[in-house]
């Protein structure tokens, strides 16, 4: 039960902001997020696509390929949580899951994703992300992390 609370708090969490974003008037952004320092810049961008739009005249796909993802993912999470141990792993596949969900919810619901914010750090400045897509990332990253640990203990 605690991985399926994480997986609609951090679903629950992107939704509320980007709800927030929506609310909000487009001519207001871009705009620093306070207290940044103006490494973090907002942004209301509605993406109907993968990243960078890629297949967004492709809306099936763009629906249907992340809906499979996610219930894959959905399904390993059902497999481990049978099984005692494995906490790192029930862990990742969680956090993952819950910014899958919320990115998801968008393309059924909305048809495009909202994208919130940017790191003013290098090429990242050309990036918009949403907590979902930092959920899935921050999940998968741990996912390659434990597997290339267990990979080298088992050497």
């Amino acid at each position: 039960m605690l991985y399926i609370g994480i997986i609609g708090i951090l679903a629950a969490l992107d939704l509320f902001i980007k709800q927030a974003i929506e609310q909000q008037n487009d001519a207001d952004f871009p705009k620093e997020l306070k207290e940044s320092g103006g490494k973090i810049l907002l942004y209301k961008n509605h993406n109907p696509g993968f990243s960078f739009g890629y297949l967004k005249d492709h809306p099936e796909l763009v629906s249907m390929i992340p809906l499979a993802v996610a219930s894959f993912i959905g399904g390993m999470l059902a497999c481990l949580l049978r099984s005692k141990g494995k906490t790192a792993e029930k862990l990742s596949l969680s956090i993952a899951l819950g910014g899958a969900a919320s990115n998801l919810y968008d393309r059924l619901v909305r048809h495009y994703v909202v994208d919130y914010f940017s790191i003013q750090y290098g090429k990242l400045k050309k990036v918009v992300f949403n907590l979902g897509d930092f959920f899935i990332f921050l999940g998968a990253g741990l996912i390659i992390i434990i597997e290339t640990v267990r990979a080298f203990k088992e050497r």
